[in-house]
């Protein structure tokens, strides 16, 4: 390009960070808006398991491959398929060498990106109101202490309810009918011996029609357990989901019949739980290009989460920032990456909509309980995130 442009990315996920990296890499300089006080100020949720076709991409044009293989985990693409009577039905495990779609925490995989960038790129604390494209091309940035910056180019990569996307969009989140209820182990093969059986090396899911439940392993003894089910997204209306006692006698209820040994995955979590219904975008989701202004990850393709999105949101923000890098103007640079990447989002999402539907029926059969087309550790990591930059 004849000048630099001025860039900005709302949103500090792995997509946003890893657009930042590989601009930065390539001389491109970028500021990255985040609403969050700093890097720790929450939980960044579980594991995910990074694709060789796709994540494993991203974090090679980011220069930050080798980085990520250290962290990962091989082993836990280990998968354990039980019945509600906690029978082992099917068990996966990877072959020696394969690094197909290793492991990693997402806090890990965020801090290998945030240590990447030059010193200052991510401004903490710096909630994104809104975006405003200007007749002249470039886009206003509507701060929520009503301050306000002008860029070149403003990144959407701020998750489901994304600040960003009503400037290309009217489409919001809609409930999918299935609800994810989180919960947490710690130090778990000395405290939790039976959870740790049944879980193994990776993830475990049980699972009875529109029932499931699943444990995840993370790093250093920490593991996540999900209870996903179908029901309205109003299912707790009569609980203070912060009594956690009450939670559990109702999510006892909607298991009984379960195995003791699957229930004391309910029984026996430390801490509360965490409510996270399962939100998607229409399908298809595209808008008619608006200079300076495009969107990726979750923000543009939010989806049932059975094993894409955090990889999709990185091989988005490789490509984009290749696309900038590559091409003289940035509409463009623009055109070079929708073109590509709203397609691959549809396909995808219409894939995700069938699995969710075919691993999650409405009724309560055992029958077909785990089809070819398993769901991969990313099913149930931190679906959708809150980032409300």
């Amino acid at each position: 390009m004849s000048t630099t442009p001025r860039i900005a990315i709302i949103g500090a996920g792995p997509g946003g960070l890893v657009c930042a990296r590989v601009l930065q890499r390539h001389g491109v300089p970028v500021t990255v808006f985040e609403r969050e006080a700093d890097p720790n100020s929450r939980s960044q949720g579980g594991t995910l398991d990074i694709h060789e076709d796709t994540g494993q991409v991203a974090l090679r044009a980011a220069g930050l491959f080798e980085q990520f293989l250290a962290l990962s985990r091989p082993e836990s693409q280990e998968w354990r398929m039980y019945d509600r009577h906690a029978t082992l039905i099917r068990h996966d495990q990877a072959g020696e060498g394969d690094l197909s779609r290793p492991e990693i925490d997402r806090g890990q995989l965020r801090t290998l990106l945030l240590d990447s960038l030059a010193p200052g790129t991510v401004r903490w604390g710096h909630a994104v109101q809104a975006v405003t494209p200007l007749p002249h091309g470039t886009v206003q940035l509507h701060h929520h202490d009503r301050t306000v910056e002008e860029f070149d180019l403003v990144i959407g990569a701020d998750g489901a309810w994304s600040r960003v996307r009503p400037a290309l969009s009217d489409a919001q989140p809609s409930y999918t009918g299935v609800t994810m209820v989180e919960a947490h182990f710690d130090d778990v093969d000395r405290r939790h011996p039976g959870i740790a059986r049944l879980v193994g090396a990776g993830t475990m899911s049980a699972k009875a029609g529109g029932r499931s439940l699943i444990l995840q392993r993370n790093s250093n003894g920490h593991m996540r357990a999900y209870a996903m089910f179908r029901g309205p997204q109003d299912w707790h209306a009569d609980l203070d989901l912060a009594d956690t006692e009450a939670v559990r006698a109702r999510l006892l209820t909607q298991y009984q019949g379960w195995d003791e040994s699957l229930l004391d995955i309910l029984r026996d979590n430390e801490g509360g739980f965490m409510n996270r219904p399962m939100l998607v975008l229409p399908v298809p989701h595209t808008w008619q290009r608006v200079p300076g202004i495009t969107l990726l990850g979750d923000a543009a393709h939010l989806m049932p989460p059975v094993g894409v999105g955090a990889n999709l949101a990185l091989l988005d923000g490789a490509e984009l920032a290749q696309a900038v890098i590559d091409h003289p103007t940035l509409d463009q640079a623009l055109h070079a990456y929708e073109s590509v990447m709203l397609p691959r989002a549809i396909d995808n999402a219409k894939t995700a909509q069938h699995m969710l539907a075919t691993l999650m029926p409405d009724d309560d059969s055992d029958d077909a309980l785990f089809p070819d087309a398993i769901w991969t550790a990313d099913t149930v990591t931190d679906p959708a995130p809150a980032n409300t930059n």
